[in-house]
């Protein structure tokens, strides 16, 4: 079987990989991860936000799993070794791109970021938090195409070492843009629909 690429932010690796840092709680993985924005300006409900979709999307994967006395809030998170089926992609910078991407629109949420969607939900609410995430790895994806690109062009001697991942990101890259379009598409129709 073929690894999926899962990009990932750096920073919230290396707070994952701390010895002894088998269960988490979100609050827990957000305060530490604000400390290593230090000299940055930031709202803590950015920076919850943010972890909160990096722990949603570890426990679509199967690389955490909820504890089991399950809680409103302090949910217990339990980490599991990566899957094998991932190949992981860390990327710098995850939390500043992240709000590059939509900020006019974190700022006017007043929904609490923290409630788990069910299929009840509004969709459209389900819609916006997947685009996030998807130009979120749409917007890396590009750079690491246009930084291999960059690495030909400046030293040819290495294009036979780095085409093959030059490929693969621009591929992704790809696909990531046919699903971004596809999700505008579905929220222009639902809102033509209202």
């Amino acid at each position: 079987m073929k690894s999926a690429s899962f990009i990932f932010d750096r920073r919230l690796y290396e707070l994952l990989q701390k010895e002894g840092r088998t269960r988490f709680t979100i609050r827990e993985l957000r305060d530490a991860y604000a400390k290593r924005l230090e000299g940055m300006s930031f709202r803590i409900n950015d920076v919850r936000r943010y972890v909160y979709e990096q722990i949603r999307r570890m426990l679509r994967v199967g690389w955490i799993v909820l504890d089991e006395e399950r809680r409103v809030r302090g949910q217990v998170y339990h980490l599991l070794p990566v899957p094998a089926h991932l190949q992981l992609d860390l990327i710098d910078n995850g939390f500043e791109n992240y709000r590059k991407a939509e900020p006019e629109q974190m700022q006017s949420e007043t929904t609490d970021p923290l409630a788990p969607l069910h299929p009840s939900d509004d969709a459209d609410q389900h819609l916006e938090a997947l685009l996030k995430e998807i130009r979120l790895d749409f917007l890396t994806s590009m750079g690491e195409a246009e930084r291999y690109k960059l690495l030909i062009d400046e030293m040819p001697h290495l294009r036979d070492t780095v085409q093959g991942d030059y490929l693969d990101a621009r591929d992704r890259s790809s696909r990531l843009l046919g699903h971004l379009r596809a999700i505008e598409k579905t929220l222009k129709t639902l809102s033509s629909m209202q």
